[in-house]
């Protein structure tokens, strides 16, 4: 008998639905950690003394950790188990945010987000593909997956309201200790109800040429982006990141094209669908950061909203994704195919966006910033769903892990360029506005206040119109990539542990 057929075929899991309920909530604490540090960021500034140049390190060394471990804490998921590796990342992430918060001053701070980007990287790929064994039902996968890229995709926003809240009320501290009751309820009930199917780990050796070449690789792009936002591009550090990156990243794949098992095995890269969804991704995630961006600004700066005031802002985007991924992503899911979702997703989101570069000083909320952000929620949800899914269908179970990885590599390394590309532009296109309007801004008074009111929003429409342009063609990459068709049973298929299951087993129908 084959090796393939001696491994029993993946059968539901009794208690999955109870599963999903602790793997959403870990993945909304990882997800809220990326916006509610930013938050109470000049607080935490104030109270730990950190300089304004270390200022964006808070940020930053959690990013490289969270970017660059992404490949290794995948295939650790799958080598070491997905249970343990997720229960491992919240006992770590917990302990690391206990540190953030009883932080003293600057370097114990920084560590304790490095600390929570590495143990993220090792949590987030675990819950991911846990999903993706644990949910073989095509219908049933569906609304798992509309579930959690729901959360995915509205999770950031909901940071920012609960940012606001803890800030302003009580202390800038509980911006990290509010994961420590998520992690262990979370945690604990992961242990109890999670049975990971049988056969579903890979047993071939770490391959650590792989781990340091990728680390390294995908380390030097996003510090590369990030320091290109402070620096400039043409910074001497920040083209030898990038350039550095390049080579990294191509003797990375190089080894990975000879070894015998590899960290990251191209099978899984470059099968075009799930080529496609991670590329379509990472283009929705980087205009995705410059709306989060400039819109925070746009409401605390320009209009004089308060943190609160401002996260509560959010809430359409909020319910629109909600509703795009639980009711048009999950319910067309198994009768169209995902193309079919996710480019009108990316085109409505387009549309929700293009009104957003009509923004002014004086624009009004409920005219213009509330229905934008309902058409760029429903557009990002329907799209964000089937993405979620595809992004390990017909995978082998024993590369699920590093399969979930790519996809929060790929936003990731999304969120960096888009923070990065997308701010230049913004102050770039200030600065010419503030140029052309030397005079007026030079007088000084209300008048004065209103000139650098306008570049500002002059500069966040011109990034805006950028962001929209980057939407369409992520709408473009996933209907000309993305060819399968709507799945006719679900989850990684239960082929030989090492081998390219979609050989063996079609789980989706071309």
């Amino acid at each position: 008998m084959s090796k393939t057929a001696a491994i029993p075929p993946l059968s539901a899991d009794p208690s999955r639905w109870k599963a999903l309920v602790f793997i959403a909530l870990a993945q909304l604490m990882v997800v809220l950690d990326a916006t509610i540090v930013n938050i109470a960021l000049p607080s935490a500034q104030t109270d730990l003394g950190i300089s304004d140049g270390n200022r964006q390190w808070v940020i930053t060394a959690y990013a490289l950790a969270f970017g660059g471990l992404l490949l290794f804490g995948g295939r650790i998921a799958d080598k070491w188990g997905r249970k343990n590796a997720f229960v491992v990342g919240l006992i770590g992430f917990a302990l690391a945010s206990a540190l953030g918060g009883a932080a003293n001053g600057e370097a114990m701070m920084l560590g304790a987000r490095a600390l929570q980007g590495a143990f993220g990287a090792l949590l987030a790929p675990a819950a991911l593909s846990l999903l993706a064994v644990m949910f073989t039902d095509a219908t049933e996968r569906a609304k798992a997956f509309g579930i959690y890229g729901a959360i995915a995709g509205g999770g950031g926003a909901v940071g920012l309201i609960l940012g606001g809240f803890l800030t302003e009320y009580l202390n800038w501290r509980w911006t990290f200790f509010v994961n420590i009751p998520f992690a262990i309820i979370a945690a604990v009930g992961a242990w109890l109800v999670i049975r990971e199917p049988a056969g579903s780990r890979n047993r071939a050796p770490l391959d650590i040429p792989g781990v340091i070449l990728s680390t390294l690789g995908l380390v030097a792009l996003v510090y590369g982006f990030t320091r290109a936002e402070s620096a400039g591009w043409s910074d001497g550090v920040t083209v030898t990141m990038f350039v550095a990156s390049v080579a990294l990243l191509a003797a990375f794949v190089f080894v990975e094209s000879r070894v015998k098992s590899p960290l990251l095995p191209l099978r899984v890269l470059l099968e075009r669908n799930r080529g496609g969804v991670y590329l379509s991704l990472g283009l929705a995630i980087i205009a995705m950061f410059g709306l989060f961006l400039f819109l925070t600004y746009y409401l605390q700066v320009v209009k004089g909203f308060s943190p609160v005031k401002t996260g509560f802002a959010f809430l359409p985007m909020i319910a629109g994704m909600i509703v795009g991924s639980t009711q048009i992503g999950a319910r067309l899911m198994t009768r169209v195919a995902p193309r079919l979702l996710m480019g009108p997703g990316f085109l409505v989101a387009a549309a929700g966006m293009l009104m957003l570069t009509q923004m002014e000083v004086g624009s009004s909320y409920p005219a213009l910033i509330m229905p934008a952000q309902l058409l760029l929620g429903l557009g990002m949800g329907t799209a964000f769903m089937p993405a979620m899914s595809l992004s390990t269908h017909g995978v082998n179970p024993a590369d699920a892990g590093v399969a979930s990885a790519m996809v929060n590599t790929s936003q990731q390394v999304g969120g960096a360029i888009g923070t990065a590309l997308l701010n230049t532009i913004a102050a770039s296109a200030t600065t010419a506005y503030l140029r052309d309007h030397a005079a007026e801004a030079a007088a000084g008074g209300p008048a004065g206040r209103l000139v650098q009111a306008q570049a500002m929003v002059e500069g966040y429409a011109s990034a805006i119109w950028w962001a929209v342009g980057i939407l369409v063609a992520a709408a473009a990459v996933a209907v000309t990539l993305i060819n399968t068709g709507r799945p006719n049973m679900g989850g990684p298929a239960a082929a030989g542990e090492g081998a390219d299951a979609e050989l063996k087993v079609p789980v989706i129908a071309h």
